[in-house]
């Protein structure tokens, strides 16, 4: 595979997995409704997990546009490619949500409130207050990038396997940092699935909270750069 094919079908198979996950979990009449965050974040360790797997030889496995900028802030990654590597990750989050849209769409269609249906697709935070939500996306994309780096050295991508470690660190971030805002801690997996949310049919949709959507783009992103300056310049 190309990088740009492996980041659209390892960011798409992300989605597919943690969003059908999600969408498992809170819409009624599902096997799985009222599973509970232990199921969300497993469903989500497995996500990440194969996607890193797929596509660590083709891509580096970035699936991410925080990781991706956290590699070229790092100087471990060309400047010149990231654009390429955004697209290929929004287009495949895009295609994951369409994915479970079509998986779940009668379930969508009877969902409790608007705010059930959206929570299929994107995050959003349990407390609305914008300047602490972006600290906390920040923060717990820092954390994850910096976990990232030291399980695999500050280079242009993640080995096959780095995978398992790097599911459980999202594991571990969900359980202890997931609370406030449902941790983003990746842009595209908000922005792509929240764009198809704005496009596609839903009975008894609302709005797709454009508001809020800065928060779970530009947090993660800031998180990520911070974390490969702070990676390269005092801890390598």
């Amino acid at each position: 595979m190309t990088p740009f094919v492996a980041e659209f079908i390892g960011t798409a198979f992300i989605i597919i997995i943690g969003n059908g996950v999600v969408a498992n979990v809170v819409l009624p009449k599902t096997k799985g409704h009222n599973g509970g965050l232990i199921s969300i974040v497993l469903g989500w360790m497995i996500a990440v997990f194969v996607g890193v797997y797929m596509t660590a030889d083709s891509s580096g496995a970035h699936l991410n546009p925080a990781v991706t900028f956290a590699l070229a802030a790092a100087g471990k990654f060309n400047w010149s490619l990231v654009p390429m590597y955004l697209l290929a990750q929004i287009l495949g989050a895009m295609l994951g949500a369409f994915i479970v849209w079509m998986i779940y769409k009668d379930h969508i269609n009877e969902a409790e409130s608007a705010g059930d249906q959206l929570a299929i697709f994107s995050t959003g935070p349990s407390i609305r207050r914008l300047p602490q939500n972006f600290i906390t996306e920040t923060l717990a994309t820092m954390v994850f990038i910096l976990g990232v780096l030291f399980i695999q050295p500050a280079e242009s991508k993640l080995g096959a396997l780095s995978a398992l470690p790097v599911a459980l660190l999202v594991g571990g971030i969900g359980f202890g940092m997931g609370g406030p805002t449902g941790w983003a801690i990746n842009p595209a997996r908000d922005l792509g699935p929240r764009i198809m949310h704005f496009l596609l049919p839903m009975k008894g949709k609302g709005g797709s909270d454009w508001a809020y959507a800065p928060i779970p783009v530009f947090g993660p992103i800031v998180g990520g750069i911070l974390a490969g300056i702070i990676y390269t310049q005092f801890l390598q």
